[in-house]
């Protein structure tokens, strides 16, 4: 059974610690070496709400692309993401990379368009996987990053996961 290395962006502005948590717990339960970014606030982008809380992982899976995307979907739902009542985007997680897939799948594209036009998305992955190249854009990550010109404002946020700081203090210093 082979394994695909997937990055997936995690957000949430409703009770964004707890539902960032449990969204990390879900994952670790098919994710293998999964690794989290540094969590960053940031306003919102495109919906009227209060700031969020994003970070990036990574990991390796043998789900399929869709099987995959079906479990982040019930990982969201578990977490408030489709109540009727809800307010705010509780938990949110998209797959930004699967492997080197590149194109439509069942209206899923890939590489995800916010890699490019979001620094919640894209200094996160800079940081994680900063010789990834993009296969579009054809340039690193970090070469992305670099040369970003998005206006967004991002906080490095002090953020605990199983006991673990995800967030360098270094970061939080600056």
């Amino acid at each position: 059974m082979s394994l695909t290395q997937v990055y997936l962006g995690l957000g949430s502005n409703i009770e964004r610690e707890p539902r960032l948590r449990a969204g990390l717990d879900a994952l670790a339960g098919f994710l293998t070496e999964m690794r989290c970014s540094a969590v960053f606030e940031s306003q919102p982008v495109g919906i009227k709400s209060g700031p969020f809380f994003n970070l990036v992982v990574s990991g390796y899976t043998d789900l399929p692309l869709m099987e995959l995307d079906r479990r982040l979907k019930f990982i969201e739902a578990e977490n408030g993401r489709y109540a009727p009542d809800r307010k705010g985007l509780p938990l949110d997680i998209d797959v930004l990379l699967y492997g080197e897939l590149v194109g439509d799948f069942d209206g899923l594209i890939l590489p995800r368009a916010e890699i490019l036009t979001n620094a919640f998305v894209l200094w996160p992955l800079s940081m994680m996987a900063p010789d990834r190249v993009h296969p579009q854009a054809r340039k690193t990550m970090a070469e992305l990053w670099r040369d970003a010109q998005i206006d967004q404002v991002l906080a490095p946020v002090g953020f605990e996961w199983q006991g673990q700081p995800l967030t360098p203090t270094t970061l939080l210093q600056a």
